[in-house]
């Protein structure tokens, strides 16, 4: 199996960015322990701070995945583009979420992406990527 884990805006920035919400470890430390944990999985990982580039990339990930792992980060909530894409293609998007959206502001309560996605995981940390990853084998 062959997966692919898509991060949207300011998730570059997680070990430094508010970490009492997003934690203090790097994503990149979070991928090499996922790919201990899975080592029957490709995972490649792909992050951009750009709307049009994340949808080019949910693009040409349905002729090269079996599935994609995806925090739209603040784009959950605002873009009508990542839905269409993940809407679009071929293979299943899982969406996650570090924290508990339901949980935080009125204004990410509703994700755009969700109706779109195969299934979604929240709250639970950067376990949220394991757990979301789990989905595709069970």
């Amino acid at each position: 199996m062959k997966l692919l884990i898509i991060n949207g805006p300011n998730l570059n920035l997680l070990g430094q960015r508010e970490k009492g919400i997003y934690g203090e470890q790097t994503f990149e430390s979070y991928l090499d322990e996922l790919k201990k944990r899975f080592p029957d999985i490709t995972l490649d990982y792909y992050q951009s701070n750009i709307e049009g580039e994340l949808v080019d990339k949910l693009h040409t990930a349905q002729d090269a995945y079996d599935g994609v792992v995806m925090n739209a980060g603040a784009y959950t909530h605002t873009s009508i583009a990542i839905a269409d894409a993940i809407g679009g293609i071929r293979i299943p998007v899982v969406e996650v979420h570090i924290s508990c959206i339901l949980a935080r502001e009125e204004f990410r309560h509703v994700s755009l992406i969700a109706p779109k996605c195969k299934g979604s995981v929240m709250g639970f940390g950067l376990d949220s990527y394991r757990l979301g990853i789990l989905g595709f084998l069970n």
